[in-house]
This record gives structure tokens, sequence and C-alpha cells, in this order.
């Protein structure tokens, strides 16, 4: 025993004076060299005991567990070896599983989380300063006048429309024929109207005849009546076999492309029964039907009609097209006249009284005619007077009636605003 005191005694001395010969400016090693090699690379030349073989000493616990940590992937905090870095934000400890309650490095190693989870958030970059939005270089303008701008951004700054008050309705009604356009003049007389009738509608060179095939179509006369007692004839010229025909009375919107009496706008007498017919609907009327050689008397009676009239139309001219314009938006509802009638008569006698309690408005003469295809026309021819072959002897308490030829020219009383489509005021009657 006195023996291995001494020589420790011995090794502490020569560590002591190896010691003294090291630079005071090496500053002091935080922990023992990890290799012999290290330590005597530190070392003078001059301290040969220094570099015998020893043994390494352990390891310390520190060194471990930072090994161990580095392998895990996990990051340990520098001030305090023992305790991982904390993120951002405290995690709830999970001491279940701790039945001792004591934190070791086995509960170290159960809160262990990769680095990635404890990367700081990038930096949000900062605000651009005015002097860097001042040296952005403002767009040129093009001044092209050629050239139109497709782009939306100015459509997108424009200020929306405000309206101080609720929107005015209006109704616009599309004209199927413009009312304005006719072949009548002052000096002319009544006759058959090139202008309102059906395309497969033949006339002859007086306008006072006409024939048709091929399904049923109309044609009218130029003028009309409003008010008054009034009486015109047509006769049955030609029928054929397959021929039929439908005459009466028509109003400005009569359909042309269909027989007398289709709509509402129309009052038929039809030739295979004598029936009447009225928005497409046949009703007995006379004894029996007319045919070739028959004479069909047409009468018509509208006491005070101009008083029970609709007004004249507001006609406006929009994208190329005439429009029936109403301010409130609603159609002028029609008016009975009172004590009006349509009667029909054969070879100068009466049938009855077909159709009465019309509505105001202005009635023109009409006729519908039909055959079958590759047969002969079925035709027609007017009579407006004042030469009738039947006229009737005996109206009853009815009015005389004038004949038709005796209907003054009354024109277009309607006025239409807007220009036309070369931008010429619109001419207005």
């Amino acid at each position: 025993m006195a023996n291995l005191r001494a020589s420790d005694k011995e090794e502490e001395e020569e560590w002591s004076d190896a010691l003294d010969h090291i630079p005071s400016h090496h500053p002091p090693m935080p922990y023992p060299p990890s290799s012999p090699s290290a330590a005597a690379a530190d070392l003078p030349a001059s301290s040969p005991s220094l570099l015998s073989p020893r043994p390494p000493p352990p390891l310390p616990l520190v060194e471990e567990e930072d090994r161990e940590a580095k392998e895990n992937g996990v990051l340990l905090d520098p001030e305090n070896p023992h305790i991982p870095a904390a993120a951002d934000e405290p995690q709830p400890s999970d001491d279940t599983d701790d039945d001792d309650g004591v934190d070791g490095p086995a509960s170290a190693r159960k809160k262990q989380k990769p680095l990635s989870s404890f990367t700081s958030p990038s930096p949000a970059a900062p605000p651009p300063t005015a002097s860097a939005a001042a040296a952005k270089k403002p767009k040129k303008k093009n001044n092209n006048v050629w050239t139109k701008s497709t782009s939306r951004k100015g459509k997108k700054k424009s200020k929306a429309i405000t309206h101080a008050g609720p929107e005015d309705t209006v109704l616009m009604t599309p004209m199927p024929r413009f009312p304005d356009k006719s072949d009548d003049s002052s000096d002319a007389k009544i006759c058959l109207s090139r202008v309102y009738k059906a395309e497969k509608v033949e006339l002859s060179d007086d306008r006072l005849s006409a024939s048709s095939t091929k399904g049923y179509r109309m044609v009218r006369a130029t003028r009309g009546v409003v008010e008054g007692a009034w009486y015109f004839e047509i006769k049955v010229v030609k029928l054929g076999e397959t021929g039929h025909t439908r005459l009466g009375w028509t109003t400005e919107k009569g359909d042309l492309q269909a027989p007398v009496g289709y709509d509402g706008n129309s009052f038929g007498y039809r030739d295979i029964d004598g029936t009447k017919i009225h928005k497409a609907l046949r009703e007995k009327y006379g004894q029996e039907g007319y045919g070739e050689g028959d004479v069909i008397g047409f009468y018509i009676n509208l006491p005070d009609g101009a008083s029970y009239a609709p007004k004249p139309p507001h006609l406006i001219w929009y994208k190329g097209q005439r429009y029936v314009y109403s301010a409130d938006g609603k159609d002028e509802p029609p008016k009975v006249i009172p004590g009006s009638e349509i009667s029909f008569f054969k070879n100068g006698v009466c049938q009855g009284v077909a159709f009465a309690d019309l509505f105001g408005g202005r009635y023109y003469p009409a006729a519908s005619m039909y055959t079958l295809p590759n047969q002969p026309n079925c035709e027609v021819r007017f009579n407006f007077g004042p030469d009738f072959e039947f006229f009737p002897q005996d109206f009853g308490e009815r009015p005389i009636p004038r004949p038709m030829i005796e209907v003054p020219y009354h024109g277009y009383d309607c006025k239409i605003e807007g220009p036309m489509e070369n931008g010429v005021a619109e001419k207005t009657n």
C-alpha cells in the first residue's frame, strides 16, 4: 500500500509539472480529450512523460446522450444537454407512461421529436416601400385609334348606374307588317290590296278578282270602315271539284296566312254547310251552304263606332323594326260597340244575324280560297257597288247600308318615332 501511494504521488507531480509547461493562452478544455493522439497534438514536445499510453477515460453521460440524440434526429438544448430544445410553443408533457414519476433519459427519449418539427417559420416579406412603388414605370398609353381595347378593367372600375326611382315599364309589340305601307291613294277607288294579301293569292288586273290554290290564304280590301252601316257583294266564280271558300270581314290584325274566321280578328261565312266561323269555331247559321254562281251579300253596322275604336297605335323604330309602344305596359282593352252586328245574305236573302256586339275598330272586306294541289284555282269576284246584283229590298229595322265604294280614303293616321336605318328622320302622315 505504501508503494502504491508513493507511485500515485509521483504521477500527480508529473501531471503538475506538465501543466506548468502549457502556455497560458490556451483556453481550458471543457471536456477531457476524446483520444490520446488529440491530447498529444495540443501538448508541447518537452513533456515526454505525458505521451505515454494510458487507457482513455470513460465518456461522460452528456456526450453519450448527445450522440444518441443525433442518431435519433433530436436537437438538444446547448445550455442544458439533458433536455431537448423547445419548439416555438410549449408542448404538453405526457407522463402517463412513467410509473415512477422520475424524468430520466428514458422519459426524455419518449418526448423526442423529429428535427423538421422544430424548424422556425420563415420571416414574412416586408411590405414594399413608397419609393419602390414610385420606381415602377407607368404603362404606355396606346394612342392607336384603329384598335379597340379588349381589357375589362375599365368596365370593372366604372361606377354603377343608380336609379333615383323605379324603372318605367313599357310594352313593345312587334308589327308583322308595316301598317303605313299601303297601295291605296286618295285618287284611287277601293279594291283588293297587293300589300295585305298572302303570297299565294293571285289578283286580276282590275284588282277585283282573287284566286288561290294549295291551302287557305286570305286577301283583304284596301279600305275599311269604323262606323256606320255598309254593304258589298262577292260572287263565287269558280270552285271546281275540290274548291272551298270562307268569306267575310277582318280587322287590321287578321292573319293573312289563314282563312277568314281563323282567329278572333276575322268573321267568316263557310260554303260547305253555311256555318259561321270565328276563332276557328264553327256554328250552325244558314239553312244551307252556297256554291258556284251564288252571290253572297255582307252587311255590317257599327253605330257610333268611332267612339269605341281604339286609339291609333304609337309606333317606334327599334333595331330595324317597328314596334307598337305602350307607355303603361298594357294594351288598351277593346270596347264593345252596342247594337253592332254582321249579317250575311245569299242571293239577296238574309240568313240572320251572324255576329253581334263587335269590338270597336276598322273592318275590311276579306276572302279566303282553297283547293287541293294540281287543281284549278278557286276564284271569287268582289263588287263594292253601287250596282249590286242582289241588293236586299228589306233590311227590317236595320239601317240602310251604304255601298263600300263610297268609303273615303283614310290613309294612315299613326305617328312613327325614331330614325330610319340610313339616319334620315321618319316621315309621318
